[in-house]
This record gives C-alpha cells, sequence and structure tokens, in this order.
C-alpha cells in the first residue's frame, strides 16, 4: 500500500504523537519513512529587540531535535528513516519535501507549535491537506 512515508515535527505534543503513528505504521508496512522539520521563515522582526539571525539559530536548533527524537524513536523500532530540516514556510516545504522523496502519504499532527488553542487544524495542517497530491494522515493529539 505504501512503500514510504513522510512524517512532519516540529516538536509539539501532537507531531509527537504522529511521529508515533508514522514509526508504527512504516514498521507494519515495511515502508521506508522519512522525517522533516521546518524552519519558518515567514516572521518578520521590525524590532532591535530581536536578533533575527539569533531566532533562526533557535528554530534551527528546535528543528534539529525535533528531527533527533524522531530518529531515536525510529532506531527503537528498528525502522531505519531519513530526516532533513528545510526553511521556508512549512506547509510548502512539507509538500514539496514529499514529492522530493516521493513519499506515498504523509503523516501530520493535527495541531502544532504555533496553533491556537481550541482550532480544529493548524493552518500548515489544512495547506498540506488542500495541496498534497497523496493523502494526508491527520493525528490527533490524544
Amino acid at each position: 500500500m505504501y512503500e514510504s512515508i513522510l512524517v512532519a515535527t516540529d516538536g509539539s505534543e501532537a507531531a509527537s504523537v504522529a511521529v508515533e503513528h508514522a514509526i508504527e505504521l512504516a514498521d507494519r508496512l515495511g515502508a521506508t519513512l522519512y522525517g522533516v522539520a521546518v524552519v519558518e521563515t515567514r516572521t518578520e522582526y521590525d524590532n532591535a529587540i530581536v536578533d533575527p539571525d539569533e531566532v533562526e539559530s533557535h528554530l534551527r536548533e528546535r528543528a534539529a531535535a525535533s528531527l533527533t527524537t524522531l530518529e531515536e524513536r525510529a532506531a527503537g523500532a528498528e525502522v531505519p528513516v531519513e530526516t532533513a530540516v528545510r526553511v521556508g514556510v512549512p506547509h510548502e516545504e512539507i509538500v514539496t519535501y514529499a514529492d522530493d522523496c516521493d513519499a506515498d502519504a504523509i503523516v501530520i499532527g493535527a495541531r502544532g507549535r504555533s496553533s491556537f488553542k481550541g482550532a480544529l487544524l493548524g493552518s500548515t495542517v489544512d495547506a498540506v491537506v488542500r495541496l498534497a497530491t497523496r493523502p494526508v494522515l491527520v493525528v490527533g493529539d490524544g
């Protein structure tokens, strides 16, 4: 059914649940697992208080940490995984990376770090669902 699966992570609780789901799915299907974390570039800082380079560095570190956690969990389940940090608009990078690795499906958490409380789906998730040319499995955080 699925020979390759892409899971997007931002380190949030919902992403953590999606990661576990993707690892289990890849294990059951014998599928190749890919992981991606995206450093958001749309945020503009227009004051002298926040250094944009420092913010980007922090975001890169957080993305790398999210992928390290994914790699450790996948290794514990004996599921090989390839990961990448991408920079750009999250939904665009997720969809593009899915195309690049020819993933058969995308697994993503229902809400990420930047979603508002009570939102059913985050804007990134909504955009991925609308724009992806492959099945998208949206995993709740419970």
